[in-house]
């Protein structure tokens, strides 16, 4: 995919967020183009999951939050819309699998109904489509009924992600949605991140560069600068691996900083 062809699904402009006088990241204006995988990379502690709560105004639940710049949503600005239908729209996978204490078919139901799918065959047949989209359905369609928390690490963070796939969301955010895996569970994850592009706007989390390298067709490369994090250089995977324009950006994706 040649994302840089692709209309913004999502785009931050200038963009700061502070917790009380501590900031988290400043002025960072980045353009996700619709479809696309970007990855977010960077050292620990540089804004990059900061940045990544924001979109969906989940920084907001951090009561001492300050937020300034703008965000858009196709040419929506997220401020002016309900929390409830932007997070139906930008959906979350977190770094640990979090699935409810409930059935693993009432993971993906109690969403459904919140909200307002109510007719029980379209239930059923959202649950066994986000299942099968996971690659999950035919390892747990004769046990729907168990406990999510009998399955496996990476059949949790699936059933997550089938979770968030249910609301038919835009875009995905996923903050290091393999850190917490087996490698044979987090080759699994990234199969099926590659197997959404097109489908559904990423953007992933990861302080993995050759898993960056795999999944992504944009990289954005975040830093802390003057004691704040900062966009360094974002472009496409192979310009910013194969021919970074930033010294710290050749530096980092060289093993030789971070």
């Amino acid at each position: 995919m040649n994302s840089a062809s692709q209309p913004p699904s999502m785009q931050t402009e200038r963009l700061s967020l502070n917790y009380g006088k501590k900031p988290a990241f400043t002025d960072v204006s980045l353009a996700i183009a619709s479809g696309s995988i970007t990855a977010l990379i960077g050292p620990s502690g540089c804004g990059k999951t900061s940045f990544l709560t924001c979109l969906n105004r989940l920084a907001e639940l951090t009561p001492s939050y300050q937020i300034s710049g703008r965000i858009l949503l196709g040419e929506q600005d997220v401020q002016a819309l309900d929390t409830i239908s932007l997070r139906r729209r930008v959906g979350m996978l977190f770094q640990k699998p979090n699935p409810f204490p409930l059935s693993i078919i009432r993971n993906i139901e109690f969403p459904l109904r919140e909200h307002g799918v109510k007719k029980r065959d379209e239930i059923d047949r959202r649950v066994e489509d986000v299942l099968r989209d996971v690659g999950l359905w035919d390892e747990v369609k004769d046990r729907l009924s168990a406990s999510a928390f009998s399955l496996s690490g990476g059949q949790q963070q699936r059933l997550c992600l089938a979770r968030a796939l249910a609301l038919k969301p835009e875009v995905l955010l996923m903050d290091e949605p393999c850190s917490a895996l087996d490698p044979i569970s987090s080759e699994a994850v990234e199969d099926l991140i590659t197997s959404m592009r097109g489908r559904y706007t990423l953007l992933v989390v990861t302080h993995n560069l050759a898993q960056a390298k795999r999944i992504a067709d944009d990289v954005a490369l975040f830093w802390v600068a003057e004691g704040s994090g900062q966009l360094i250089e974002s472009g496409s995977v192979n310009q910013v691996f194969e021919a970074p324009q930033h010294p710290l950006t050749a530096a980092y994706v060289n093993g030789r900083r971070g």
